[in-house]
């Protein structure tokens, strides 16, 4: 007799098989600590400068309350858009992919399965273009 426990994946949220709202949050305080120390990113001064504007805490609680919302959560993600929260900082494509390795590291950290990493970088990359500043391409003057 089943348990009342969702036997397969596929019938469960992508936040029921993260964990819940208590493994999320484990993984985004790793997550956010990375990128908030990543040189690569605070090169950046647009970027340096956020990262030292908010609490690590309270960017923390945004961050898992969106990740809780946006996998299947009860959760509703009370912070500002993507594209209002990011387009001052002015980050490049090269930021980005630092921003997605240190992401892959964390998930390799407390080894996230392939197919919830899958899902989870195809949520995260539907972000990037409200982040990421595309260089403008040169036109000839007519």
């Amino acid at each position: 007799m089943p348990s009342g426990k969702m036997t397969q994946a596929s019938d469960s949220s992508l936040y029921e098989r993260l964990g819940g709202v208590y493994a999320i949050a484990v993984v985004v305080d790793d997550f956010i600590d990375r990128i908030m120390g990543d040189a690569r990113l605070n090169a950046n001064p647009l970027v340096d400068a956020a990262h030292h504007r908010v609490t690590p805490q309270g960017f923390k609680y945004l961050v898992t309350e969106m990740v809780c919302w946006a996998t299947g959560g009860p959760q509703r993600y009370s912070g500002r858009s993507m594209r209002d929260s990011h387009a001052h900082l002015k980050i490049s494509a090269d930021e980005w992919l630092a921003f997605i390795e240190d992401f892959n590291l964390t998930l390799d950290k407390f080894n996230v399965p392939a197919g919830e990493r899958e899902e989870l970088l195809a949520i995260v990359g539907s972000t990037r273009g409200d982040i990421v500043i595309e260089a403008e391409v040169a036109r000839p003057l007519s």
